[in-house]
């Protein structure tokens, strides 16, 4: 009897302490406020088993040189202001981001993503991110675009490399 009390306690402690820290504003909620413990690996973890669920396995569009220039013209227009372009420095509106966006023409990038999942988060967006989903602002044909671009970012033709120059 004592452990079904104490179960129900604290089943209903845990809830009102949580709810004590978020509503008290104890909560880092601001950009430049370090993250909540766990709160990475969690928010990874459900992202990643969503993308794994969802995303397409093959892709519908060819990795043509015009709609490599293509995807790098979307890319200008809706995601350099946050991702980068290549051999510039970071942009204002991503150094105040948190979590901060991927420079996604330095360092680790998307390349060794499959063009699938750069799609599925270009469609869909990240919640709590700043990343915006894309569907009813750009065609299928973009999203595509833009992310079979980003899958061969380390080997574009010429002519695209030449498109990402300011």
């Amino acid at each position: 009897m004592k452990f079904l009390i104490g179960l129900i306690v604290g089943l209903l402690v845990l809830p009102a302490a949580g709810y004590l820290y978020l509503s008290m504003g104890m909560a880092p909620v601001a950009t430049s406020a370090p993250p909540l413990p766990m709160e990475r690996y969690l928010t990874h973890k459900a992202l990643n088993a969503r993308i794994d669920r969802e995303a397409p396995s093959g892709v519908t569009l060819a990795a043509t040189e015009a709609n490599f220039v293509a995807g790098v013209k979307v890319y200008k227009e809706n995601c350099a202001v946050c991702h980068g372009l290549p051999g510039q420095e970071k942009q204002p509106i991503a150094k105040g981001m948190f979590p901060p966006p991927p420079q996604l023409f330095t360092g680790h990038g998307v390349t060794d993503d499959p063009a699938g999942e750069t799609y599925w988060k270009v469609k869909n967006g990240i919640r709590l991110t700043g990343m915006p989903g894309f569907t009813g602002s750009l065609s299928e044909e973009q999203m595509w675009q833009v992310s079979i671009m980003l899958a061969q970012a380390d080997k574009l033709p010429a002519a695209a490399l030449a498109a990402l120059k300011p």
